[in-house]
């Protein structure tokens, strides 16, 4: 089944401790207000210029401090098999909406879904079978 993929986002994983001054310095550093969302408070984020990348600031619960990408998908189910075949681990589904996974060498990434027709041959790479 076809089904579209694209990295979209970088996510700045941030301990409770130093989420605020990342938060000012990734603001600064950007030029954008990076503001929190409403359902789940834990990111800030904004779309960068063009609208073709964000950026997410990520508040942690526990863990270190980290980057990881985000690639969005409009078939969660077929681009998480497509990945695990190429040597991805699923490590867990989140709020049943995104799939956390770790790539080859044990970096970890996410899925995120996509409404359906958002993404097509003009803003993703398209995946045939």
């Amino acid at each position: 089944m076809t089904h579209y993929s694209r990295l979209y986002k970088v996510v700045i994983d941030v301990p409770e401790g130093d989420h605020d001054k990342e938060l000012t310095f990734w603001q600064e550093a950007t030029g954008q207000t990076l503001t929190p969302f409403q359902r789940y408070p834990e990111y800030h984020g904004a779309f960068l210029p063009g609208d073709v990348f964000a950026l997410l600031v990520q508040r942690l619960g526990t863990g270190h401090a980290r980057v990881h990408l985000d690639i969005h998908t409009d078939d969660l189910e077929a681009e998480t098999a497509r990945l695990e075949a190429l040597g991805a681990r699923p490590m867990r589904l989140v709020n049943d909406h995104w799939q956390v996974m770790e790539d080859p060498a044990g970096l970890p990434f996410c899925i995120i879904p996509q409404p359906p027709g958002s993404l097509n041959d003009d803003n993703a790479q398209r995946w045939d079978g």
